[in-house]
């Protein structure tokens, strides 16, 4: 990484630092940490709480004039000369995660300058893991420069995405894509943290990303990470428009146009005759009565992968 770091930059990473800091000595004696539900299956921690509240502390002491957008405490706008400048922030990216204590999970850190992420910070504090870019300045992970990898076939590649779970997540829709995906590439994984999930295409430990219902703060440095990385990010039809879109797509180049020939018809932006099309199916599997055959399929599946063979995970 180059010692010549922005200097909103080297603020950015130690919020990140400090509110990891917070995280793994809240992670020492997960059980003791006290959890609200926001709504169904969606989580917040004290911790949480305490990380972004440290987050903002570093962040306004450097730049008081600067906004705020972060998940628990919301939007705070810039004032004077800082208006233009808005830090998003997800303290702990894999609530669930954590207070389960399955150790992924990470701080995500922006700063969008009129509307165009200039700076982004993924800190995963469980492996001391810093993912950093700054705009037109390339992306790295502690020490290193990292790239997207190379793999230019949809059926070689290993992706990553996040499942619904919340009430009103179109499930149905979200299985209709999968199962579309699953048998065109090697393999998907769904580690829980989107913020990540991100930062390990840039770093070319996957090589894609897709995701619905996402928030700025989920995905806001992780595209910068991408996109600095040499890969590309945008919503399912591939253009540019995600942040608040509440749907994200990251890939090297090569793969991304293969994702988007796939996932497009899922999109928000998609026409109205692959709209249609994804309504009629959808419906129509939800309709499909389950036959003798199926049952006997499902539990060979299951009886198949409790013994480690054949499963797609």
């Amino acid at each position: 990484m180059s010692s010549n770091l922005h200097p909103m930059l080297n603020v950015a990473i130690k919020a990140a630092r400090t509110a990891g800091t917070i995280i793994n000595r809240a992670a020492l004696d997960v059980e003791s940490v006290r959890v609200a539900a926001k709504q169904t299956n969606d989580f917040v921690t004290e911790v949480d709480k305490a990380a972004e509240a440290a987050i903002i502390d570093t962040l306004l002491t450097a730049y008081p004039d600067h906004g705020i957008l972060a998940e628990e405490s919301g939007e705070k706008p810039g004032k004077f000369g800082g208006a233009d400048h808005v830090w998003i922030i997800d303290p702990l990216d894999g609530t669930t995660n954590f207070i389960h204590g399955f150790p992924v999970y990470c701080v995500s850190i922006a700063l969008a300058v009129k509307g165009r992420i200039e700076q982004a910070v993924v800190y995963d504090p469980t492996r001391n893991d810093l993912f950093c870019a700054t705009r037109g300045r390339g992306a790295y992970l502690n020490d290193r420069r990292i790239r997207v990898a190379k793999r230019t076939t949809l059926r070689d590649t290993l992706l990553s995405t996040g499942f619904p779970f919340r009430p009103g997540d179109h499930f149905k829709t979200y299985m209709a894509m999968l199962a579309d995906v699953m048998p065109l590439c090697a393999g998907v994984r769904r580690p829980g943290s989107a913020a990540l999930d991100l930062a390990y295409v840039a770093a070319g430990f996957s090589d894609g990303f897709f995701e619905m219902g996402l928030s700025p703060w989920d995905v806001a440095a992780g595209s910068l990470l991408v996109t600095e990385a040499g890969g590309l990010v945008g919503n399912f039809t591939g253009e540019a428009d995600f942040l608040e879109q509440k749907e994200c797509l990251a890939a090297n180049p090569r793969i991304y146009g293969q994702l988007v020939n796939v996932v497009g018809k899922y999109s928000k932006f998609a026409s109205a005759g692959d709209k249609a099309a994804v309504r009629q199916a959808t419906a129509s599997a939800a309709a499909a009565p389950a036959t003798a055959d199926d049952s006997t399929d499902a539990d060979a599946n299951d009886d198949s992968r409790s013994h480690g063979e054949d499963a797609p995970f």
